[in-house]
């Protein structure tokens, strides 16, 4: 039986059964409890359950584990299903991401007719034309393939609905993050010509109406629709919006034509969150005016109830978004291509090969509530309780070589799920109370996890309350470069990692950090009121306002593990 929600439905819309490809991405994640709400029964297919499994929509939809373009799975899949929604695009991947665009879009195409599924629904991008049809000879791959893979359904028996549209604005998508950093971060810029191309943006409100009505679409129709915002802008005028309603001066921009899509990507990367790898195909896709051609879809399913949000309404709304900690996906929630998915290996012997571990334990004299919101809390914002130094600047070596960096953050201040992007890890494992594992997606020459983990003390001590830290860094190299790396490295981990465990203790012992708003930080992610654990990188604890942690806590026991 397929999940459902129950809820609100267009009028005169029956329930239809369908299937969300790209869960784990920043629309598709949005999509699933837009049909729920309109009472669609919902399947979903994800490459692992464990991603999605903390999702607050994981107990209403049926779940299809697999690879999308596996005819075993895709059989399965399509089963008893009228409409099915392909979210799925290898950009950033390396290798030829176009024959593997190419090839998944066939084969989702071949087993839904087999399978006599009713429609195909799916989100492209807004590709520019000649005035005779053709496609531009330096079109970027990017918007090549995801022309191709919308050709490929209409050409096939199942009646396709082909929606493309130009960049997303929401809060947490990867085009509004480009935007705010480039914006927030350059108040003056020698910035590339790209900046001068018209765009038609498009707020991930409409999107997500625009998609989850398509059910309601006549059995016959089998085209594209253009999907855009009320405005249209260049570049520069959409930065320039956003410094003025983000409350910023105006920036000053001076466009040169020498910047290459490949250096501009770059330039990216290194300011805003978005890996250069990501950011290349995105580039490119600006070169092109991205506006929409129609507004077909109008009459086929009418406006949003409020009217389709211009430039400005979808940048408010973002902003006020993330103020309020309320990004339910961001970009960085679908894994970044080439890092590693293996499990954290229990066995020294895993593949064969060296394992190298460095372990830590400490006794915690706070509850076990008070240790996991601690570890739960870590990151982003707050930071990692150890040595700031080491830590930036690994970070920009990851971004020099195109790696995820530091700028990721933290979908939430507060809670963690199985899936969440958490600067460059990704969380793997989630026990609440008992365990966080992360897995390490910044460039390395083999795979890293790090563990948080708690457990009772082997000998109580006496009728204090307490429980155990256990901190446990691992890494499997790959070849000599990986060994090399391993004890190039391990000079630092007691600096690292000794101060890191020390100071976790300490802030779970002195009750912080307290829940959070986003809106409670001051500049710098610190909470306003109290110090910040690590700040000077020698392990100590500093002072709060108004009192000494020293005359606070004189006479209790401290644990051990040095200094805090």
């Amino acid at each position: 039986m397929l999940g459902n929600a129950g809820g609100e439905r267009s009028a005169g819309a029956a329930p239809s059964r369908v299937l969300v490809t790209g869960v784990t991405g920043y629309v598709g994640g949005r999509l699933v409890p837009e049909l729920l709400r309109r009472g669609h029964h919902v399947r979903v297919l994800t490459r692992s359950t464990g991603r999605i499994r903390e999702r607050p929509w994981f107990d209403q939809v049926q779940v299809i584990e697999g690879d999308a373009s596996e005819p075993r799975v895709l059989t399965r899949a399509f089963k008893d299903l009228d409409v099915a929604y392909y979210l799925i695009h290898a950009m950033g991947q390396s290798g030829s991401f176009e024959e593997r665009d190419r090839t998944t879009a066939t084969a989702f195409a071949t087993y839904a007719e087999r399978e006599s599924v009713g429609r195909i629904v799916y989100l492209g991008g807004i590709t520019p034309q000649r005035p005779d049809g053709s496609l531009p000879e330096d079109l970027s791959p990017h918007l090549r393939s995801r022309e191709e893979v919308g050709r490929i359904f209409l050409d096939g028996a199942v009646p396709a609905a082909v929606l493309q549209a130009a960049v997303i604005i929401g809060s947490g998508s990867v085009s509004f993050e480009m935007l705010r950093y480039l914006t927030e971060r350059l108040p003056v810029m020698v910035a590339p010509s790209w900046v001068r191309t018209r765009i038609q943006p498009i707020a991930i409100r409409d999107v997500l109406w625009y998609l989850a009505e398509a059910p309601r679409l006549s059995s016959e129709v089998n085209r594209t629709f253009d999907i855009g915002g009320t405005d249209i802008l260049t570049y520069e005028e959409m930065m320039q919006g956003f410094a003025a309603i983000a409350g910023l001066n105006r920036r000053v921009i001076a466009p040169v034509p020498v910047l290459t899509p490949h250096l501009s990507s770059l330039w990216v990367g290194l300011v805003t969150p978005v890996p250069s790898r990501i950011a290349i195909p995105l580039v490119e896709s600006l070169r092109h005016e991205v506006v929409c051609r129609e507004n077909d879809i109008a009459g086929q399913l009418g406006e949003p109830p409020e009217g389709r949000l211009g430039f400005r309404q979808s940048v408010e709304l973002a902003l006020k978004r993330i103020r309020d900690a309320d990004v339910t996906t961001r970009w960085s929630s679908a894994s970044v291509p080439g890092a590693p998915s293996d499990p954290l290996p229990s066995d020294p012997d895993w593949a064969g090969g060296s394992l190298y571990a460095d372990e830590r334990s400490r006794p915690v004299h706070a509850s076990r509530e008070a240790l996991w919101s601690v570890i739960e809390g870590i990151g982003g914002d707050r930071g990692w309780y150890s040595v700031n130094a080491p830590w930036r600047v690994r970070g920009l070596l990851d971004r020099l070589v195109g790696g995820v960096g530091l700028r990721r953050g933290r979908r939430d201040p507060d809670r963690l799920q199985v899936g969440d992007a958490l600067d460059w890890w990704r969380v793997e494992a989630r026990e609440p109370g008992e365990l966080l594992r992360l897995r390490a997606e910044m460039r390395l020459p083999g795979l890293a996890w790090l563990e948080f983990r708690i457990e009772e003390p082997a000998e109580p001590e006496g009728p204090a309350e307490g429980v155990r830290l256990v901190q446990r860094a691992v890494f499997y190299p790959r070849g000599l470069l990986g060994q090399a790396y391993w004890w190039s490295i391990w000079p630092f981990h007691g600096l690292v990692f000794g101060t890191m465990i020390t100071n976790i203790a300490g802030a779970a012992e002195d009750g912080r950090p307290r829940p959070l708003r986003l809106r409670e930080l001051r500049p710098g992610g610190i909470p306003r009121g109290t110090a910040h654990y690590g700040d000077h990188g020698d392990g100590r604890q500093h002072e709060r306002r108004g009192e000494r942690r020293g005359e606070r806590r004189r006479g209790q026991r401290r644990g051990e593990g040095g200094p805090r």
